[in-house]
């Protein structure tokens, strides 16, 4: 086990990675739900159509992910990770200069499809900094970034709401210092090459990758609706704020919570775990919405939903070698990106014909459906021996 003081550089370097997820997750893709009232009230939209900007970023991350392995491969891992970050910088502020429903839509899309090459070549950086670090807590700090995007905003963003366009520029010019600041903590070594060369292995993740699908499409509806569900609770100003940076703090907290049971918890458990308190947590909002409970709710939401991506991260380490990593996690994103793709804009029309409340509940039906999955997908095989060096596949 490496001594403290040799973990502190890979930890400083993935803790400056983790802008990131905060940028291409907490700005690009969540702070979208805390403007999501005020845009559909000046913009006159339904909640299928507020839902559909969602989707577009969603598309947009299906293509960037399928183009990101081949990206990687020309460009190099680092500097797919850098151009990404300026990309969603861009289109950030871009969504600030218009309200034509057609164009937002399309800079909704861009921002996606450069959060997805962020979001991968970043978790194949933060693997290679696990490997050196012998330890998985780079991989969930990393995830762990969209929290501050998310506490960022909640407490910057809702004062300021009904000037939605001032709060896109804020946004697009946070997204740009990111950028700058995680710029160097994007060195990948003479690894990079080797790494973006290889073949996704999904067969023997077949049961996770349904799953991840599931969840993909469950849990955007719920931060999608969330501030849409606040209002239509005529929740004040103060307990909007207080929930989602709330929320943001706990997806930051997470890493202490998560970190060892991913590394430590044979095959599937921690995920299965992981996926069954987001269901938990997205339905105890429904049963008892008052403001204590809602925030409670958002709390379990935040402490859970980021670590999905880096427990299912830290399996395709295990299965696959670092060859495959960049390959592996590009498929795993693609389907992630099809499922939160479909799962806001049919939720929103599921929202339309009753309330927000299918949002969340939603949420809490596909997430839970999701653990079950997990919780087969890591039973022993008797036909199957483990390979070495396999993670153990026992729940």
């Amino acid at each position: 086990m490496p001594r403290p003081h040799a973990l502190a550089p890979p930890m400083r370097q993935a803790a400056r990675l983790a802008l990131g997820t905060a940028s291409a997750l907490g700005l690009a893709r969540f702070a979208y739900g805390l403007l999501l009232p005020a845009m559909r009230d000046d913009l006159h939209w339904s909640l299928a159509e507020a839902g559909a900007m969602n989707t577009a970023n969603g598309l947009g991350y299906l293509l960037g992910a399928a183009a990101t392995a081949v990206v990687a491969r020309r460009r190099g891992t680092a500097a797919t990770f850098r151009w990404g970050m300026v990309l969603v910088a861009l289109a950030l502020a871009a969504t600030a200069v218009t309200d034509d429903y057609l164009v937002l839509l399309a800079v909704r899309a861009a921002a996606g499809a450069a959060g997805a090459a962020v979001f991968i070549a970043g978790g194949v950086i933060a693997s290679r900094i696990a490997a050196r670090a012998a330890s998985g807590a780079p991989i969930t700090v990393y995830f762990a970034g969209a929290g501050l995007g998310i506490a960022a905003g909640g407490a910057a963003i809702p004062p300021v709401a009904d000037h939605w366009r001032l709060a896109w520029a804020g946004l697009g010019l946070a997204a740009a210092v990111a950028a700058l600041v995680s710029w160097t903590a994007a060195n990948t070594g003479p690894e990079e090459h080797a790494a973006a060369a290889g073949r996704a292995r999904l067969r023997p993740l077949w049961g996770i990758a349904l799953a991840y699908l599931l969840f993909a499409a469950g849990y955007i509806t719920y931060i999608t609706f969330l501030s849409a569900y606040l209002a239509d609770q005529r929740a004040p100003l103060g307990q909007v704020v207080l929930t989602w940076t709330a929320l943001g703090l706990a997806v930051v907290a997470a890493p202490v919570l998560w970190s060892g049971p991913t590394a430590r918890w044979p095959g599937t458990r921690a995920l299965t775990a992981l996926l069954a308190v987001l269901a938990g947590g997205a339905a105890l909002a429904l049963a008892v919405p008052a403001p204590a409970v809602i925030l409670a709710s958002a709390i379990v939401y935040g402490a859970t939903f980021m670590g999905v991506p880096a427990a299912v991260t830290t399996l395709i380490k295990a299965h696959t070698p670092p060859a495959g990593w960049t390959a592996t996690l590009s498929a795993f994103t693609i389907l992630f990106a099809a499922g939160q793709t479909a799962g806001p804009w049919l939720a929103g029309l599921l929202a339309d014909r009753t309330s927000t409340d299918a949002a969340l509940a939603w949420t809490a039906i596909l997430c839970g459906a999701a653990a079950m999955i997990a919780a087969f997908a890591g039973r022993p095989r008797r036909d199957a021996a483990p390979r070495p060096g396999a993670i153990r596949t026992n729940a």
